[in-house]
């Protein structure tokens, strides 16, 4: 087997490791939540999944609960949460590592509280988004999951 340039992640990260953790929120249509990153932020106006960094101490469940809850007004019991997939992407300044979640059920009605927006999309729909180059990978896997 051989690996081309662009396959190899580095072994080394260019700077410290960032624990994320994201969902894929799919409603009764099987349609995907993404959200669109505010002004102000880093990749601002780019679509992404819901969820953000795991404190100090917190699981990535705890976290993916906590930040769903702040995001989106929404509560998720852990149990909700289905592991699907995970990237390790190499920034420029910092490595990625997250963990992508499917979740159907939670309480309440989604409203977008940190985002500039939010939408429902089918997941072969995804691609026509600008997103985070990290959210790539897990774009397809949640299209093949979907299939």
């Amino acid at each position: 087997m051989s690996c081309q340039e662009g396959d190899i992640i580095p072994r080394k990260a260019n700077g410290p490791l960032v624990l994320v953790v994201a969902a894929a929120l799919l409603d009764t249509d099987s349609r995907v939540l993404i959200a669109q990153r505010p002004a102000g932020k880093a990749m601002a106006g780019l679509w992404e999944f819901p969820g953000g960094k795991i404190a100090l101490g917190e699981t990535p469940e705890g976290a993916l609960v906590r930040e769903l809850a702040e995001e989106l007004k929404i509560d998720v019991c852990t149990g909700c949460l289905h592991p699907l997939t995970f990237v390790s992407y190499p920034y420029d300044d910092f490595h990625l590592l997250m963990p992508l979640y499917v979740i159907r059920q939670w309480d309440g009605v989604v409203q977008p509280a940190e985002h500039a927006d939010i939408k429902w999309v089918r997941a072969n729909e995804l691609k026509d988004y600008d997103m985070p180059p990290a959210d790539l990978p897990l774009v397809h896997a949640l299209m093949d999951y979907l299939s």
